[in-house]
């Protein structure tokens, strides 16, 4: 007899922005491939980071042994201590939101739970990638929580984003590309997130923005920020590669409906301007914010757009404080706060 999915035993996405009673953050090895030549530079980066969700929420912290716990004490220590949980959960790099557990939650019966997908680091794009793989069930072991074993399936978390409502959104060029799931077509992977996700209704975008190693990633585009309103970044540039793509998703999305026929509210973000290092164009995006109790954490590049995406998100989030911080040294892993994050919702009451 086959097992219950996860939505059949009452299981849904819950929202982004719905209570959390942790953040969880996998801290880099100096040895990952994500910051080249640049792991010292980009530490007071993930600092920041750190300390700015500690305002709002527990941070739960991956590292790979106790003397890395040590390193990593020392420095978040203007973080109240009762804020901070280690967790000896050793990965390859600091992507957390991808190779995290997605955790789901259930009103009846409250419980939250974890599903484990598969990862193969964006279409095995990087080597190593076994420690990164098992950390799903790792997390889930720690937490004494239930694990959903979906590891057959390759997903990130980055891949999709939902209302908490049954709606979710993603893009062709990442869910669709067959260095993922090349042997299901677009109606098997559906039917594998309504299974998984407690969703009813998958909205699709095209492709991603230029320098994406995780070929289109949704979270570099276009966020839900509530349950029938999204924000989207549109580029001004109409000689910039992300002009055309950028605007194909947004006529998308102004056609789009939720399940009730209601359209889409739709926001838009500007994009920050082109940034390259080494000859390679870096997938800046103030889309890739995230999404605490109290804040908003949301990156920065340096530019007069900034203060643009800070008012932008300030009107998108009244209630919480709007905390810009530079990422001009964190783009060049080709990710931002949202890609190193996972919530861990609150257990419903």
């Amino acid at each position: 007899m086959s097992q219950k999915t996860p939505s059949e035993k009452g299981y849904r996405l819950p929202a982004e922005w719905e209570p959390h009673e942790a953040t969880w953050i996998s801290w880099p090895q100096p040895g990952c491939n994500s910051f080249p030549g640049s792991y010292e530079r980009v530490l007071p980066t993930f600092v920041a980071m750190a300390e700015a969700l500690a305002t709002s929420e527990i941070v739960r912290i991956n590292v790979k042994n106790a003397e890395q716990e040590k390193t990593v004490r020392r420095l978040l220590k203007k973080c109240p201590p009762e804020r901070l949980e280690f967790f000896h959960i050793p990965t390859d790099e600091p992507w957390c939101r991808d190779h995290g557990p997605i955790f789901v939650v259930r009103e009846k019966e409250p419980q939250v739970a974890a599903l484990n997908f598969g990862f193969n680091a964006w279409g095995y794009k990087l080597s190593p990638f076994d420690e990164d793989n098992a950390v799903p069930s790792a997390v889930a072991a720690s937490l004494g929580i239930p694990v959903f074993d979906q590891s057959h399936f390759i997903l990130e978390g980055g891949s999709i984003d939902g209302n908490g409502a049954g709606t979710i959104i993603t893009t062709e060029s990442c869910l669709l590309n067959p260095n993922r799931n090349p042997s299901k077509d677009r109606a098997a992977i559906e039917k594998k997130l309504r299974e998984t996700l407690g969703v009813t209704s998958i909205l699709w975008l095209g492709d991603g923005i230029e320098g994406d190693d995780t070929d289109g990633h949704v979270d570099d585009i276009t966020r839900f920020i509530g349950p029938s309103t999204v924000i989207t970044a549109v580029e001004e540039d109409e000689n910039d590669p992300n002009y055309e793509p950028l605007q194909r998703n947004l006529d998308r999305l102004h056609v789009m409906r939720l399940p009730s026929g209601e359209p889409l509210h739709v926001l838009t973000l500007p994009m920050p301007p082109r940034i390259e290092r080494e000859g390679q164009r870096l997938p800046a995006s103030y889309a890739n914010f995230y999404i605490a109790n109290t804040a908003v954490l949301l990156p920065v590049y340096g530019d007069a757009n900034d203060a643009w995406a800070v008012s932008a998100l300030h009107e998108a989030f009244p209630t919480r404080r709007i905390l810009p911080i530079d990422c001009r040294e964190l783009i060049w892993g080709l990710g931002a706060f949202h890609c190193l994050t996972q919530q861990q919702p609150a257990r419903p009451t």
